[in-house]
């Protein structure tokens, strides 16, 4: 007899989920921040269609998963569908860059690729607040959840920072550079000391993985490639360390 595939799922408060397609719909039409959404894989009827055509145009992360994943997250009617709501609501990058040059203000930017843990993902962003950083930039797939955890894991700072979500990082760079913003990126690739380069122009820092690092069509759209040296026998740093020595030498040296 086949086994059946077991899943490992957290459950997670029902307060932060909604059931059934035709409550995700109407909550996506109102305009509800939504972080992800599950559909059942093999869901082919109208109200799944309608769905999908209220999702057109909009930056949330849809994922077709059998079943049983969705049975252990609610034993609730779900009707096939379990929408995930954003506690932060997302602002979109292409007004935040313009208005922080109207502020009269130098852009920075801190662009994550690929960093899917969720304690790191809150330790950068409370590190990105306390630090003034105007943005954090994250894929709408393959990054850190940005849930109840998140927020708890950042110190609450998620809800006093704007957060863009991209459907295409590689759009984004090329947007951000294009609003003459200069594209770092922070990579063990690099020859040069992350010191040894000025941040007092407008800055998009790019930070990935510890694992995969930052995708090579990324790294190719940057202006300059940095590392941090390292000394021990470790071969690199936890990413919201580097995240942290990277955006402080950033403010250390716009305050000289």
């Amino acid at each position: 007899m086949r086994n059946k595939r077991k899943f490992k799922v957290r459950r997670r408060p029902e307060k932060e989920m909604i059931f059934g397609t035709r409550a995700v719909i109407e909550a996506v039409q109102a305009g509800n921040e939504i972080e992800k959404i599950l559909i059942r894989r093999d869901m082919t009827n109208e109200l799944s269609r309608q769905l999908l055509a209220a999702l057109e145009g909009k930056v949330v992360p849809i994922q077709k998963v059998p079943v049983d994943k969705l049975n252990l997250l609610t034993s609730k009617n779900h009707q096939g569908v379990i929408a995930f709501i954003s506690p932060i609501r997302f602002q979109r990058l292409e007004n935040i860059i313009p208005f922080v040059y109207e502020q009269g203000k130098t852009p920075f930017v801190v662009v994550l690729d690929g960093v899917t843990d969720v304690r790191n993902f809150g330790a950068i962003a409370r590190t990105c607040e306390c630090a003034g950083v105007d943005a954090i930039v994250v894929p709408s797939k393959g990054g850190a959840a940005i849930n109840a955890d998140a927020v708890k894991t950042s110190a609450g700072a998620l809800l006093n920072i704007a957060v863009c979500r991209e459907e295409n990082l590689w759009e984004a760079l090329r947007f951000l550079s294009n609003s003459g913003l200069k594209l770092v990126a922070a990579t063990e690739k690099a020859k040069q000391n992350y010191t040894k380069i000025s941040y007092k122009e407008p800055i998009a820092l790019l930070l990935g993985s510890e694992d995969e690092g930052i995708a090579d069509e990324h790294l190719k759209l940057c202006n300059s490639l940095v590392k941090i040296p390292i000394l021990g026998k470790t071969e690199s740093l936890n990413v919201s360390v580097a995240a942290g020595v990277m955006i402080y030498e950033i403010v250390r040296q716009r305050g000289e």
